[in-house]
């Protein structure tokens, strides 16, 4: 079914259709964000509509959800203080800024062809301002009923009289115009058939059903098109993330060694991954991750007192998304620090996997008592500032001889880390996995007096048995019970595998 017409309050219509970029703090917080004033995008009035279908166009992979509170003008503002801009709030009421990440490659900001497709703008009952309390207003989304988004009105950063005040300085609004305030954490994509339903407590709800468009993208104009940077926004990263591991190749590259996946490269044509001369700081650890990028250049002091606002070491913090690795381009200078136990210890609570810097760590044994893989060339108290300045987030760098792409697979063990092009990173998951089953046949038959040949590398005389070893291990093994009977409730069954 198509959406229903949108039903402003008092048959009003919107002129204009106002979207805030960032606004709750979760959001800022997930994006790393500082914000300092309000920024916004305009929507076309057509993407306004109530419950019913929201329409993916064929050949799009990333619609976007983003659960909001709509304030609809009741009179009209211009040139308001934020203490007259109270009066202008006429209703509240729950929407949806829906969003294909898809095009706005071409959008250069505006967000036209991303986010002003008819139906886009999904907006439910209004509740007059004056019979709620506006600090108070609770938002959630729901996809196929579970909670994905859940916040309150308290925790925006600017409040609604703040944002009419502030567009009210360059611009009339009018009765009936729509403003978005912003959306919590959590918004992700969604895919055809998926139920979508954002509620304003009290208030109600507007549901959304998605359905894949009949016909394709009329090719007049720019066509959809993934950028790693849009994937990782449209998903609720701040580094690009060209892939996603599958279960399987996580699995894999969490268990093979980094030796392995070097050979496995090398088979590629690919043979500059392993990161040289940096050491663990925690060899017990593994580490598998995405590379979140930082690049230092030598320290220069009149650069740093010119640079506005938070240094790039701050912000590639502050940025750093679950699963991220750290991975900062130092130039081999060991002369002071480039990163510390305080911002490790940042890196940890925003859920990062690891740190590999071919500089120095500075309160090393701090460092060091994490839980997190970190690798680095040596110790050195000195802050960072007397060698480096932190000059870019998420851009190629060169860590310890190797070229890191954002985004690129990062997996470290006791001996060191090696880069896995993220296009690359599944099948070599795969066949890793499948080349260590065959090195640890080897072993076993040299370790029993065979000799190598045949079995390393492994002939296609050998195969057969390799094939009957393998099944041998991969086949659960029961465990015999104790003397005194039936094993206790909570002992362990371990396969053969596990225990290789």
């Amino acid at each position: 079914m198509s959406p229903n017409p949108a039903l402003l309050p008092d048959g009003l219509t919107a002129s204009k259709l106002i979207a805030v970029h960032v606004n709750f703090r979760s959001r800022a917080e997930q994006r790393g964000r500082t914000v300092r004033n309000p920024s916004y995008f305009l929507k076309a009035p057509s993407t306004l509509a109530g419950d019913g279908e929201v329409v993916r166009p064929r050949g799009v992979e990333l619609l976007a959800f983003e659960g909001e509170i709509a304030v609809i003008i009741s009179s009209t503002a211009r040139g308001l203080t934020p203490a007259q801009a109270h009066d202008a709030i006429g209703w509240v009421a729950p929407a949806n800024d829906f969003g294909v990440y898809d095009l706005r490659w071409a959008d250069r900001g505006s967000n036209v062809l991303s986010k002003s497709h008819d139906g886009y703008t999904p907006i439910g009952p209004a509740a007059p301002a004056a019979d709620v309390d506006l600090e108070a207003l609770h938002l959630r989304t729901f996809v196929n009923g579970a909670c994905v988004q859940d916040d309150v009105s308290s925790e925006l950063i600017f409040s609604f009289a703040d944002l009419i005040a502030d567009l009210s300085r360059v611009m009339t609004l009018h009765p009936g115009d729509v403003i978005l305030t912003g959306t919590p954490a959590g918004s992700s994509t969604v895919e055809p058939g998926d139920v979508v339903e954002v509620e304003l407590e009290g208030v109600g709800r507007v549901c959304s059903t998605i359905r894949q468009a009949d016909e394709e993208l009329a090719p007049y104009g720019a066509m959809p098109k993934v950028t790693p940077s849009d994937r990782a926004a449209a998903t609720g990263f701040n580094a690009p993330r060209p892939v996603t591991l599958s279960a399987a190749a996580e699995n894999a590259l969490r268990r093979v060694s980094t030796a392995t996946l070097t050979t496995q490269l090398f088979k590629r044509g690919v043979r500059r991954t392993f990161l040289t001369g940096l050491r663990p700081a925690r060899p017990d650890l593994r580490m598998l991750g995405y590379a979140h990028t930082l690049r230092y250049g030598a320290a220069r002091e009149d650069v740093r007192a010119a640079a506005p606002g938070e240094d790039a070491q701050k912000r590639a913090i502050e940025a750093i998304s679950p699963k991220d690795v750290l991975v900062i381009e130092a130039r081999g200078e060991l002369g002071a620090g480039t990163i510390g136990d305080i911002l490790a210890a940042r890196l940890v609570a925003r859920g990062g996997a690891g740190i590999v810097t071919d500089g120095g760590v500075r309160d090393s044994p701090g460092v060091g008592e994490l839980e997190v893989p970190t690798y680095y060339r040596g110790a050195n108290a000195a802050s960072l500032w007397l060698c480096h300045q932190p000059l870019d987030v998420d851009v190629p760098v060169t860590c310890a001889g190797v070229l890191v792409m954002p985004g690129d697979v990062v997996v470290g063990d006791a001996e060191g880390v090696v880069v896995l092009p993220a296009a690359m990173a599944e099948e070599v998951a795969r066949d890793a996995f499948e080349q260590e089953d065959r090195e640890a046949f080897a072993l076993e038959r040299v370790k029993d007096g065979e000799s190598i040949r045949g079995v390393y590398p492994l002939s296609d005389e050998r195969r057969a048995d390799y094939e009957v070893w393998r099944a041998q291990i991969k086949a659960p093994q029961p465990e015999a019970p104790p003397p005194d009977g039936d094993p206790p409730a909570d002992a362990a069954t371990h396969t053969n595998e596990e225990q290789r």
